[in-house]
């Protein structure tokens, strides 16, 4: 089969590559797949710089996260069959920048029929991630203001969409006039852009000075310390990632005097420890994704020959929404 290779660590364009390797064969508990679309994830980007939390011996395909079709299954499977539309996580090596990859059964679920093969790859982490985030860790209510940082990009738009649907204001911040109009299709009620407006006071005096109750950052460094000068009373700041490149050194003294929490957030973990959790959260997004209240937006399908160009471009910051190989 076809597949995109990781020969050594760097960036995605300089380093991934277009290989004929052997068709994969699924293990005891496993599924393989045909790979119907695979978004491309930030992990996907440090896959390749060679900075995620697993580091898989080189060669490898990267590709977190796929819908595909069974077309076979391993040793003590059951509840799948060749033909079942999934989606879920690869089993790294075999990611799913390919023609076939790996499924580990138990993070293999069935794609929602009111979703394309594009939206439906793209449902897994980054909206388990948000739906994780705000409900179970920071227990987001319905009338409270959501802060969402990088609003237009694959795990903010997530948040975007599942803020709305949880009945919350949704503030918005992003990079440019492009990604502002995107979220603003997302259903954010207040848009920032960051390269021209200060969203501090603007959520000070969207909330008439109360601050943000929920703040969904994604990004860290030094949008991390200024979300903490527009935080509520009582307010929660979820700690999603650092796609900004700086881990900030919270200051405990001043979530004490200001009465607010710092919530951490490594949705991978829920996978292990917790998994019927994970399958009544998909639950949950399917039923959301059939009542046309989220919908992952894809704003790129690329073609096989463009998934490094892709890869790299999501890593510089430049894609809006969810970019997708699609076969």
């Amino acid at each position: 089969m076809k597949a995109w290779q990781l020969e050594a660590n760097g960036e995605p364009r300089d380093v991934l590559g277009q290989a004929d390797v052997a068709d994969p064969s699924p293990g005891e508990g496993q599924l393989l797949v045909r790979v119907l679309a695979c978004p491309v994830n930030f992990p996907d980007v440090l896959l390749c710089r060679g900075q995620y939390q697993i580091t898989p011996d080189l060669p490898f395909t990267p590709g977190v996260e796929l819908c595909g079709e069974v077309v076979g299954v391993g040793a003590g499977v059951t509840g799948f069959a060749p033909g079942d539309r999934v989606l879920g996580s690869s089993a790294l090596p075999t990611g799913g920048f390919a023609e076939l990859a790996l499924m580990d059964a138990p993070r293999a679920f069935p794609a929602p029929k009111a979703l394309s093969d594009a939206e439906a790859s793209a449902l897994f982490i980054g909206y388990q991630t948000g739906y994780f985030g705000l409900h179970r860790r920071a227990g987001l209510r319905e009338g409270e203001t959501l802060l969402v940082h990088a609003a237009a990009g694959g795990v903010g738009s997530a948040a975007v969409q599942l803020g709305k649907a949880a009945g919350a204001n949704v503030i918005g911040v992003v990079g440019g006039p492009k990604k502002a109009e995107v979220a603003r299709e997302l259903g954010a009620d207040v848009v920032v852009d960051r390269h021209s407006e200060d969203f501090v006071p603007i959520v000070k005096e969207f909330t008439g000075g109360r601050g943000a109750d929920v703040v969904y950052d994604s990004v860290g460094g030094d949008t991390y310390k200024r979300s903490t000068k527009c935080i509520a009373f009582e307010g929660r700041i979820l700690i999603i990632g650092f796609a900004g490149g700086s881990i900030p050194t919270p200051g405990l003294n001043h979530a004490l005097i200001k009465n607010y929490s710092i919530v951490g957030l490594h949705w991978g973990l829920y996978n292990e420890r917790s998994p019927q959790l994970v399958a009544d959260a998909h639950e949950a997004l399917t039923g959301l994704a059939d009542q046309g209240l989220i919908r992952p937006l894809i704003s790129e399908e690329l073609g096989f020959d463009a998934v490094a160009d892709g890869v790299q471009r999501v890593g510089e910051g430049s894609t809006v929404g969810r970019v997708a190989y699609v076969r």
